[in-house]
């Protein structure tokens, strides 16, 4: 089987992660990097740029081993709908607070793949918006307002 990369899926995606791990490391080459114990400003830039190219290296040579063609078609409705989405969360958890922010971006970003069903969606948020209050309040402790006016933590 012969080696075709203009339709390889791993290979481009290799790529990407390669190219966002150098422009990440790039980005921070004059931030101090300090240590384990003592991070500095480009410490977590400059580890997680390492990890990206060494993750893509591998995703890039299984592409090369498998020669996996692209498959799918584009999709207009995600173009518009995604974007749609982060500017609804940003603007809500804003204006209204975390869990409201969350309870919005889930169900409009499913919106935009074709097999949306109404079950599987609020199932998806209930355990994501659970997920995420346990993760990023109790557990990190940030200061983020729960619903504006009514739950502020």
């Amino acid at each position: 089987m012969k080696f075709d990369w203009r339709y390889n899926r791993d290979f481009f995606a290799g790529l990407l992660y390669i190219l966002l791990g150098a422009v990440a490391m790039w980005i921070a080459r004059d931030y101090p990097f300090g240590s384990a114990l003592r991070m500095g400003p480009g410490y977590f830039p400059t580890v997680l740029g390492g990890m990206m190219i060494a993750f893509g290296v591998a995703v890039l040579l299984q592409g090369v081993k498998n020669n996996e063609k692209i498959q799918g078609n584009f999709s207009i409705r995600a173009l518009f709908v995604l974007p749609i989405a982060t500017v609804v969360f940003g603007v809500t958890m804003e204006h209204l607070g975390f869990i409201p922010a969350l309870a919005l971006l889930i169900p409009i970003s499913a919106a935009a793949g074709r097999q949306f069903k109404w079950i599987e969606v609020g199932l998806l948020t209930a355990g994501i918006i659970l997920l995420s209050l346990g993760i990023f309040i109790w557990g990190l402790g940030l200061p983020y307002i729960m619903i504006k006016g009514i739950w502020e933590y």
